[in-house]
């Protein structure tokens, strides 16, 4: 099996195909601390996409309320609990998280999804991909433990291997919500697996696919999704998934002239918790430093936005401000080594990345640079023992034609309305 270079795992994995790159890749940032699991996201994709017959079940985009909830049911605790049968007790990271943009977590000495088949292979013909077939029960209720805590860390609970948080007495109850949807990853499982060559990623934006004509409905690419994004539909017997709504990131819409365009889930948030861009990358899928890219910032600078899963080995292009509510053991189980370091920043921001964080849900379009124009010092406090001050900074966005979108401060205006109206009730 030829071997790639995963820079989220820090190490070369092996890979059914060669180290292939698209000119850019299509990624998004998600800042959990925001997100009020409304489901507008999941309205607007579900009326845009898969409305149809056959397609009730599907749920490209989805918020589902940890650490319980999941669509379909538990399904980060099944694949994590199969890589932990594969990988007994080495599912583990090694070193730690630096400014290295080839290893910036560390790197992880265990099995990813594509590595792990070799060592609970049946029969001369293993799967290329670890993964397992979710039931029907499973995929029935979307919603299934929302807005559902665990009763505290005071009473240890089983969230899946590693997960072990009876150390942490910060909070004894807490949960959150993750906003999913298909990572339109740098080395898709789903592609990986499909027989039919039925699955590719477009090498102008990443974005990865399924060809209707060639799709023969093995459900291959459900099975081996990790985050179970591949969905099956019985009616014309293939598999279906989240196509980034490409024809806006292509700039196709009219609205935007020529311009790249969010896709439906993120402009419909109405709790300003996403941010979707283009990011260059290298031959070997590390990105190339694009500094006042916000996505660029976020995930190699600021270091405030983590890959989901990055041990399945998939090199996920969906980051997350990780929750700063909750147990660190339980989000390095699901966002890395990174947690620690992500977490302070965001608590404690300095004044870029806190000029960069209001840059979220104020345009549909897609963000290709900013700029920040300096202002006056307003507030000044401690932070957990840190200085922390904010300045009313300006930022400034511009779009992939070189158009200013929008500008907006820091600190946001206070308006008084006149004594002629009431201003209170």
């Amino acid at each position: 099996m030829p071997s790639v270079y995963n820079w989220q795992l820090g190490r070369p994995m092996q890979y059914p195909y060669e180290q292939a790159a698209p000119k850019e890749q299509f990624a998004f940032v998600i800042n959990i601390n925001r997100c009020i699991g409304c489901q507008t996201c999941t309205m607007a994709c579900k009326s845009t996409w898969t409305f149809a017959k056959g397609q009730e079940h599907m749920w490209w985009t989805n918020v589902e309320t940890k650490p319980y909830g999941g669509y379909p049911h538990h399904w980060d605790v099944r694949i994590l609990d199969l890589l932990e049968q594969a990988n007994p007790g080495a599912q583990r990271w090694t070193g730690k998280p630096g400014d290295d943009p080839h290893r910036p977590y560390g790197q992880f000495s265990g099995k990813t999804v594509f590595e792990a088949p070799q060592r609970v292979a049946q029969g001369s013909q293993p799967n290329l991909v670890l993964g397992y077939l979710p039931t029907d029960e499973e995929w029935n209720a979307p919603n299934r433990f929302e807005d559902h805590p665990p009763t505290g860390p005071s009473k240890p609970m089983d969230f899946g291997a590693g997960a072990d948080l009876s150390g942490d007495k910060k909070h004894e109850t807490w949960f959150y919500y993750l906003a999913r949807l298909c990572n339109h990853c740098s080395y898709p499982a789903c592609l990986a697996a499909c027989p039919r060559n039925a699955i590719y990623k477009r090498p102008e934006d990443g974005i990865v696919l399924i060809d209707q004509q060639e799709c023969r409905g093995y459900r291959k690419c459900v099975e081996a999704c990790p985050y179970k994004k591949s969905m099956y539909r019985g009616t014309t017997r293939t598999s279906e998934k989240c196509i980034a709504c490409y024809p806006r990131v292509e700039g196709n819409d009219p609205e935007c002239g020529g311009a790249p365009m969010e896709t439906r889930c993120m402009a419909a948030c109405i709790g300003q918790v996403r941010m979707q861009g283009l990011v260059k990358v290298n031959p070997d899928a590390t990105w190339i430093e694009d500094r006042h890219n916000p996505l660029y910032f976020l995930v190699h600078v600021a270091k405030v936005a983590l890959p989901l899963y990055p041990q399945f080995g998939t090199e996920p292009n969906g980051y997350y401000i990780p929750p700063r509510w909750v147990p660190t053991k339980f989000l390095e189980q699901m966002f890395g080594p990174g947690v620690q370091t992500a977490v302070e920043r965001y608590r404690n921001p300095d004044r870029e990345l806190l000029a960069v964080l209001q840059l979220f849900r104020r345009s549909n379009q897609i963000i290709a640079r900013y700029e920040i124009q300096e202002g006056r010092k307003v507030y000044q406090t401690s932070v957990n023992g840190r200085k922390f001050e904010m300045y009313d900074d300006t930022i400034i966005a511009y779009n992939r034609l070189g158009k200013e979108m929008f500008r907006t401060k820091v600190e946001e205006p206070v308006h008084v309305r006149p004594a002629a109206h009431a201003n209170s009730i």
